[in-house]
């Protein structure tokens, strides 16, 4: 029998149960997968919680890296032996072994490893579709990112600095700064003790942005658009703090005829192309050294429970990974 986080209810952590799975043989148009790295996400609290639903009892969990083991019936593009990796749904990545449809899994050079994957898929192609996609980035523009200390934020931070970008990134404490900094924010402000805002008015001189990444939510909306030049587009991609709550859309015309998107990696890698493309990319960045995934936390998969309220603590940095 394999071993697999399931849930029966939303809540807590605590409804995160770790139990025997049979995991059976692969139908038409899937895999069997044997992972040795699963990823840590946000969003996998919000499949938790109940903020995003889905049927119960589940599995959770979006990302992982591992080997093939069998393939169904009309599979080409993967076979047994096969390295591989993903960020999809469906959920249930929180498993040592598991099915999944064979369109989401993409090969994985042999110069990167099961762990980087693991660490960098959702978060490495979620920077990839926001910088290259949703608002494509131009060298020298400058742009807010929320959340600059976290997964997605450090991979952002250099990601930013490759393409000629200047990133202002908001944290939490003084060394998440350091840390950012050190990954490539060009600035960074620390929203315990500064107006992310009014500071945001002094790094540009009053000019404002084009563009605001922002993944935290509720408590960083409202000062994000105020951080927005005229036709400037907020990009909210997450929501760690709470959702937003419900706007009127004269907030956008009064602050000078804003765009708002809420976008998702699903929509951008719809298609085997698009998802080839996004990944493709990343793995370029990866290979070339211009991003380097900070693995700072390691959990057994059986630890489920004390990862989430880290994660969730925001007493984590960089990435985080399961091990089966």
């Amino acid at each position: 029998m394999a071993k697999a986080i399931r849930i029966r209810a939303t809540g807590g952590p605590e409804v995160m149960e770790y139990v025997d799975v049979d995991v059976g043989a692969p139908g038409p148009g899937e895999a069997r997968i044997r992972q040795h790295a699963i990823g840590l996400n946000f969003i996998d609290v919000y499949f938790r919680t109940g903020l995003y639903p889905q049927p119960l009892p589940a599995g959770i969990g979006m990302e992982g890296a591992g080997e093939v083991v069998a393939v169904g019936e009309g599979v080409t593009h993967v076979q047994p032996g096969d390295r591989v990796a993903y960020a999809s749904r469906p959920t249930g990545a929180y498993a040592d072994e598991r099915i999944v449809p064979a369109a989401i899994l993409v090969k994985l050079p042999a110069a990167i490893s099961y762990e980087t994957a693991a660490a960098m898929m959702l978060q490495g192609m979620t920077v990839e579709y926001l910088f290259h996609r949703t608002y494509p980035l131009q060298a020298g523009d400058t742009i807010l990112f929320h959340a600059a200390a976290g997964g997605v934020g450090l991979i952002a931070c250099q990601w930013a600095r490759a393409i000629g970008v200047t990133m202002i990134g908001t944290v939490g404490s003084d060394e998440k700064g350091e840390l950012a900094k050190a990954h490539g924010c060009a600035h960074v402000i620390n929203y315990n003790r500064e107006n992310f805002t009014e500071r945001v008015l002094e790094i540009t001189g009053g000019q404002k942005l084009p563009v605001v990444y922002d993944s935290i939510g509720k408590d960083t909306f409202i000062g994000s658009l105020d951080c927005l030049r005229t036709r400037g587009m907020m990009v909210s991609f997450g929501s760690s703090s709470g959702p937003v709550p419900p706007f009127s859309l004269q907030e956008l015309a009064s602050r000078g005829s804003l765009f708002i998107t809420r976008p998702t990696l699903f929509n951008y890698a719809d298609t085997r192309e698009n998802l080839e493309a996004i990944a493709g990319h990343l793995f370029e960045m990866v290979v070339a050294g211009h991003v380097k995934v900070d693995i700072n936390q390691r959990y057994h998969l059986s630890e489920i429970q004390r990862a989430h309220r880290e994660m969730e603590g925001r007493k984590t940095t960089g990435s985080s990974i399961l091990l089966p």
